[in-house]
């Protein structure tokens, strides 16, 4: 049941990406809700439900914005795999992992994201890669810092704990 509601919520959270993010822009900074969601959700719920979210947000994503099938998935599996390896060596730091995380995996994200896609189309050039990136980086930065401890948190609370009865 958790990883048909990881698919889901990978499902609205692209959506919303696509619908929704290019009004919520800074500047130049855009927010990237799938990745924030997939990292943060690898890091409270474990990696088998961020992987199902990264291939689901990730498919979603490339049919809504019109990329090679695949890039995003593969990019956003990438980040999910670098979150769990984050999270894995600090369980009990898990409400910091995100803070940490979140702008890491970002920045590598939209690297591999503009790589994949000069790969498989034809005309995709950016000038200045780093100057385009970081404002997008420090966006997702900002989100992950609120939203990462607090659904560590909320999952944390509502998982059981087996304890011993006596």
């Amino acid at each position: 049941m958790s990883l048909l509601l990881a698919a889901i919520g990978a499902t609205v959270v692209a959506l919303v990406e696509v619908t929704l993010a290019p009004y919520l822009t800074i500047g130049d900074a855009g927010p990237h809700p799938v990745l924030i969601g997939g990292v943060i959700w690898t890091i409270a719920a474990g990696l088998d439900r961020g992987i199902t979210w990264a291939f689901v947000g990730g498919l979603v994503l490339d049919s809504l914005l019109g990329r090679s099938l695949g890039t995003s998935a593969f990019a956003l599996l990438i980040a999910v795999g670098a979150a769990a390896l984050i999270a894995q060596p600090f369980p009990r730091l898990r409400l910091v992992a995100p803070i940490i995380a979140v702008p890491l995996i970002s920045f590598g994200y939209s690297v591999l994201i503009i790589a994949l896609t000069s790969a498989t189309q034809s005309g995709v050039t950016v000038p200045d890669p780093g100057k385009q990136l970081l404002p997008g980086t420090m966006y997702d930065a900002v989100v992950g810092m609120f939203l990462g401890p607090l659904a560590v948190t909320l999952h944390d609370r509502r998982t059981v704990t087996e304890r011993v009865d006596w």
